[in-house]
């Protein structure tokens, strides 16, 4: 309950022993950490294939540029909040998450009680 309350967490779930917990704890914490690379790498190519596009764009003499179709501002507005912004504001949500675990992980004794959030223990299940 102390280390509960150490970490701020919210959400009570059930209450196990740490060296329970410690290796599945380890298990989540990798697979959250393998999630957040996998859509950083998602938004990385994104960004990556809207830069090739606006330097193509530019290098093209003022003639072909009148006639080339060009994706209006809302529509690549729509386009970063699809696919960059709230893929970020999941990383940021899965980085709480690992800190969260992490806390539990090095907060604890292997003796200890602890108190297992409800997502974590839910995946624990």
């Amino acid at each position: 309950m102390l280390n509960a309350l150490r970490s701020g967490v919210k959400t009570q779930g059930a209450s196990r022993r740490a060296a329970e917990v410690y290796p599945f704890l380890e298990a989540y914490i990798s697979r959250k950490e393998q999630q957040v690379a996998e859509i950083e790498q998602v938004v990385e190519r994104y960004e990556m294939k809207r830069m090739k596009e606006e330097r193509a764009y530019q290098s093209m003499s003022s003639l072909r540029r009148m006639f080339s179709g060009r994706k209006p501002d809302h529509h690549l507005a729509v386009e970063y909040i699809h696919y960059v912004k709230k893929p970020m504001e999941q990383v940021k949500k899965l980085r709480a998450e690992i800190e969260q675990a992490r806390m539990i992980l090095n907060g604890s004794m292997p003796n200890d009680v602890i108190s297992v959030p409800q997502e974590i223990e839910q995946e624990l299940s």
